[in-house]
């Protein structure tokens, strides 16, 4: 049974959404043991009010938890036993297979950096998202696709997005079942001499190499899916992000003031009832649950500040499933055959 450490106390919906997240896929028919990691009294309380199969949930206590808008710095160490400090030493302990946090996304990193090791031929980390798409992606149909970086690391070489590719391809094999994810590098034009320095080498590292690498696309074929994985700096991906949840977020907000509006224009979205129920599904990221951060010789997992028990639920189901399927050791293997150690060590301009 694979066992998934969950900052209990980390989101903004606290452990409203996390321990009722927990106890209802315990009662679900998966492998899966979860220890909840907080204040073991307020944890215990909530656990009290729900159904939940005690064999498959452990309370983990502990003392403190970062807020949403504290300093990840200054509270982790002014809280050396917090949940996402304490949760992060149960994987590196080996009490856990993964980690899942819906709290602080630099509290959840900078933890990260601290308990674990970084893996060799990786020299940065990667915060992964997931963002929705008009093609489907591999057997399971995925209206997903991968983008990292977009926010753990705001400057890249070369040989760090080169990194980024490896690692986002093993993640989509594993979660998304793609046999060979199709990965890309995001620039300002498709042409192998468009973009950053950074780019244009990275480019060149991964043309003809071992993954299934489709060059450069621009901003266009994001939404269009074109690429199952899509590699870029932490600045770039961060913006990218953003603009994607603001253009959903807009959409959803004229749809509603519609509806409230002109008889033509209710009559006009009762017609078009079915194609927005079907973009609300494609753009639903509580489905998906979390998104990974990768680089670190553990499986981390964060899931969306806003995530309520259905995205801590699925969150949890993709943090056991990326520990199941070794992404560690296939993000090892990947590193490898590009030559990534030795490019580490001689550096990315000799390599």
């Amino acid at each position: 049974m694979t066992t998934i450490a969950l900052d209990a106390m980390g989101g903004d919906l606290g452990l409203d959404a996390t321990v009722e997240g927990a106890a209802k896929l315990s009662r679900e028919p998966v492998d899966i043991r979860v220890m909840l990691v907080g204040e073991a009294a307020r944890i215990s309380e909530r656990l009290a009010s729900l159904s939940y199969d005690p064999t498959r949930l452990e309370v983990v206590d502990c003392s403190g938890s970062v807020g949403m808008d504290e300093d990840p710095r200054r509270a982790l160490e002014d809280k050396p036993s917090c949940s996402i400090l304490t949760t992060a030493r149960l994987v590196r302990d080996g009490d856990a297979d993964a980690l899942v946090s819906a709290g602080n996304t630099g509290a959840t990193i900078l933890a990260s950096a601290r308990t674990f090791e970084r893996l060799p031929g990786i020299r940065r980390a990667a915060l992964a998202a997931v963002y929705p798409t008009e093609r489907r992606h591999g057997p399971k149909k995925d209206p997903f696709a991968l983008m990292l970086d977009v926010g753990a690391t705001l400057h890249a070489e070369d040989i760090d997005l080169v990194g980024f590719a490896v690692m986002g391809a093993a993640y989509s094999s594993i979660i998304s079942e793609i046999a060979s994810p199709r990965v890309a590098l995001l620039s300002n034009g498709t042409e192998p001499n468009k973009g950053t320095e950074a780019i244009k080498s990275a480019h060149a590292r991964l043309a003809g190499g071992p993954l299934n690498f489709a060059g450069n696309i621009e901003g266009l074929d994001i939404p269009r899916g074109n690429s199952d994985v899509v590699v870029c700096d932490g600045f770039l991906g961060n913006v990218v992000l953003k603009m994607l949840e603001g253009v959903g977020e807009v959409f959803r907000d004229v749809a509603r003031q519609a509806s409230g509006s002109k008889l033509q224009w209710k009559m006009g979205l009762a017609m078009l009832g079915g194609g927005l129920r079907r973009i609300r599904r494609m753009t639903d990221w509580k489905a998906y649950g979390g998104a990974p951060l990768l680089g670190m010789d553990q499986v981390i997992i964060k899931a969306h500040g806003r995530s309520e028990s259905r995205a801590i639920r699925n969150a949890i189901k993709v943090a056991a499933k990326a520990a199941e399927g070794d992404l560690i050791g296939r993000i090892q293997a990947g590193s490898s055959a590009l030559g990534l150690g030795e490019a580490e060590r001689t550096g990315s301009k000799d390599a």
